[in-house]
């Protein structure tokens, strides 16, 4: 039986109020923080470990030796402000806050579910400053707290954590040389140096050179030291208080995972063969207890050490260990997508393919391997690879550009809209699409994607139901397509794998049939979200509603002819989008029902992501935002009447 057990409040109390020197406490609450980080993450089934760990000791440091955001209150205008940039770091920054009282336990042990701490900072969390996720806001973010400070007559220092391989990111250099020019001196930035990026070394995705030099040569006051030693970062924030001219930053050498041996970087990239596993996901059952006995006996003897009694636990959760998970018959489209990569790259050698810091997760590294010779590595920096792609296809190679959608589509907008007028031909995309997952948090949920690319004039969009129909879109991207295509990809499998008729043809703006029926037709796209409408579809068949289920890939283009004879004379259509409510496949089959006399008086009736998203299960995400088969069942009842 598998326990997952937290340690209470009240522990981090006894510890705080203890007889032991500053350092000594410091390094016993931060691995308590990290015991306690572990066993949400657990709990959770994904977080971000190896990032929470590496900056844990310098957290701890600032919230219970540096700032003074506990003595004053975390809403007093006067406070020391801190939040972390990286943003993967939350369940660590989550687990100091539950220590101090300042998130109660009911919500931070529900890291990643409705109600509970978001993937990532969320302001909506007691003590969260600002929302991250998306790299490379928070020296910006930052500044302007500081600006806002000194505008407002207020006290306190502002203190942001970046990582190292964010500093890839170029709004990173626009705020560097802005703070300077505009003389922001109280802003402190720590640079989390653990480097190690996603899965690989960060000198192996891009070097960034001498990082003291860079920043001195904007204006910066630099210092550097060991970021798991509270004697050198006490010295160092000593030190800043001192400079009153300059915005200063702390390069912290870290290690990714420190705190657990096998989590930490240079034993995990050795076990690994070179890649990093604890980026990102829960670890399994015999990892996470391991981990979680590892950190316990180190606490417990060093209390021992000290004279004092071992730690009280609490237990959160129980689960029988290694429990047999129900059988998964969905496959993933990015194996799908990743596989028919190597296919056609096999074929065409103008194929380019351009990724940033995202190859594993993207389906990217069977063709990374295979052709090592045409894959690029931009790092975290989205709109300098999608310009770099703009050049490629200028010179006549053929671009297929990589990243989680709600990047490349928002991040890059400019770049893609600046290349599109080229009229050359790319094909971007976008991975992570839509809704689910939802435990991340908003910064990761891609819900825009199709409406900023569907304002682009020569740019066809496409979101694939399933492998088979992964390696034709891409097929016909590749092949077919005169211009620009932007395929939109779910990271994960829905409940079930969808199944295309015998018949299936993939043909330019015409869909297929999933499910007959003959008192409504619902037209959607997607594992997800198909699989939501074939479930609302058979609950509705026990009422004897017949409920036809149409799926339509094509999010911005149709054919009018099918979809007039695939409605017939059913005067009730419904839409269901992994998007939000403006711009996606509603609006298209409204632009196309209006345009058509014989159409025009059908009622078409929208279903799609409404308010910013849900962080949740998928489950929860779903149901909250009503687009989970029973929910859909209760919408179509009654707009039927």
């Amino acid at each position: 039986m598998l326990e997952i057990k937290l340690i209470p409040e009240e522990e981090f109390q006894r510890v705080r109020a203890a007889d032991i020197k500053k350092y000594d406490k410091l390094g016993l609450l931060a691995d308590m923080c990290r015991a306690n980080a572990l066993a949400t993450v657990k709990r959770a089934g994904s977080g971000h470990l190896g990032s929470s760990f590496s900056s844990l000791d310098i957290v701890t440091f600032l919230y219970y030796s540096e700032m003074n955001t506990v003595e004053v209150g975390i809403s007093h205008p006067d406070r020391d402000i801190y939040f972390s940039s990286k943003g993967h770091d939350a369940p660590g920054h989550y687990a100091v806050f539950f220590a101090l009282g300042i998130v109660p336990a009911e919500q931070f042990i529900n890291l990643r579910r409705l109600g509970g701490t978001h993937g990532h900072p969320d302001v909506s969390v007691p003590g969260m400053e600002a929302n991250s996720g998306s790299l490379g806001m928070g020296i910006s973010k930052a500044k302007g707290m500081a600006v806002a400070k000194k505008m407002n007559g207020s006290g306190g220092r502002v203190f942001v954590m970046t990582g190292d391989g964010e500093l890839q990111e170029g709004q990173i250099w626009e705020s560097l040389q802005t703070a300077v020019h505009q003389n922001v001196a109280n802003i402190q930035v720590i640079v989390d140096f653990n480097k190690i990026q996603t899965d690989k070394l960060l000198d192996e995705i891009i070097d960034l050179g001498s990082l003291e030099k860079k920043f001195e040569i904007f204006g910066w006051h630099v210092e550097r030291c060991d970021g798991h030693d509270f004697s050198q970062l006490e010295k160092v924030f000593e030190k800043f208080k001192h400079i009153e001219d300059k915005p200063k930053v702390l390069i912290a050498d870290t290690v990714k995972g420190k705190g657990v041996s096998f989590m930490e970087g240079p034993t995990a990239l050795r076990d690994g063969k070179g890649l990093y596993k604890w980026h990102a996901g829960a670890p399994d059952d015999d990892s996470f207890q391991a981990g979680y006995k590892e950190l316990l006996e180190r606490i417990d003897a060093r209390l021992n050490e000290f004279g004092f009694s071992p730690l009280t636990t609490e237990l959160i959760e129980k689960r029988d260990k290694h429990r047999a998970k129900l059988k998964d018959t969905a496959e993933k489209v990015v194996n799908a997508f990743g596989e028919a990569l190597v296919e056609l790259g096999a074929k065409r050698k103008d194929i380019v393919v351009l990724d940033a810091d995202l190859s594993a997760d993207c389906g990217l590294r069977p063709f990374e391997n295979a052709f090592p010779e045409r894959f690029v590595e931009n790092g975290i920096a989205e709109q300098d690879m999608v310009s770099m792609a703009g050049g490629l296809a200028l010179q006549g190679l053929l671009p297929i550009v990589n990243s989680f959608g709600v990047f490349l589509a928002s991040r890059a907008n400019e770049q893609i809209y600046n290349n599109a007028t080229e009229n050359s031909k790319i094909i971007y995309v976008c991975h992570y699409a839509g809704l689910i997952p939802a435990g991340p948090g908003k910064s990761h949920q891609s819900l825009r994607d199709i409406s900023l690319f569907g304002a682009l004039p020569n740019c066809v969009i496409l979101e694939p139901c399933n492998g088979a129909e992964t390696k034709r879109a891409l097929q016909w991207c590749v092949e077919e397509a005169e211009a620009n295509c932007m395929m939109r990809l779910v990271i994960s499998p829905s409940p079930r794998t969808i199944t295309l008729p015998e018949d299936y043809d993939f043909s330019f703006g015409k869909g297929t049939v999933l499910k007959d029926g003959k008192d409504a037709v619902l037209f959607s796209y997607g594992p997800v979200m198909l699989h939501e409408a074939l479930t609302a579809a058979e609950m509705l068949a026990a009422q004897e509603f017949s409920l036809k289920v149409v799926n339509l890939p094509w999010l911005n283009r149709i054919d009018e002819t099918w979809l007039a004879e695939t409605i017939g004379n059913g005067q009730t259509i419904f839409s269901l989008d992994n998007h939000s409510e403006y711009g996606g496949l509603g609006d298209l089959l409204l632009n196309a029902l209006m345009s058509s006399d014989g159409l025009r008086d059908k009622k078409l009736i929208k279903f799609a992501v409404e308010e910013h998203p849900a962080c949740g299960t998928p489950p929860e995400a779903l149901s909250y935002h009503r687009l989970d088969g029973k929910s859909l069942v209760d919408r179509i009842l009654d707009a039927i009447g």
